[in-house]
């Protein structure tokens, strides 16, 4: 009886392992965009860029900001092993003075959160 509970546990032990092996893993190029100084009403689109370093399909979930000025943007089909992908983050430029904003990922990957973050400074228009 000792040997069939013990080969039972080895084997889901084994199983578990295995499981875990099979897992996807989100590699981004930067965590922290920084916009430097820009000026007001320009362009305030920016990209995190992903690999999936693991072995498994990545979907990730959910991507939230810390305010309403940042609005990210995920993608919708899962990214294949070894495949890139990109997370598209705009902010409202119109908004003068510093940023420092975060930006939650959540995603299916062996580290499930992930915050990246993004700063710089919004400068007045000229002449005002």
């Amino acid at each position: 009886m000792k040997k069939i509970v013990l080969v039972l546990f080895i084997g889901l032990l084994g199983f578990g392992l295995t499981a875990q092996e099979n897992a996807a893993k989100i590699s981004f190029k930067t965590e922290t965009v920084d916009y430097g100084e820009i000026a007001k009403g320009s362009d305030g689109v920016r990209v995190f860029e992903f690999t999936n370093t693991g072995n498994a399909p990545l979907v990730i979930s959910k991507v939230s900001s810390s305010c309403g000025c940042t609005i990210p943007k995920k993608p919708d089909a899962p990214i294949l092993p070894g495949k890139t992908g990109e997370i598209q983050v705009k902010y409202d430029t119109n908004r003068v003075g510093p940023i420092a904003k975060a930006i939650t990922v959540i995603s299916n990957a062996d580290t499930p959160t992930k915050v990246l973050k993004i700063k710089g400074k919004v400068l007045p228009a000229e002449g005002k």
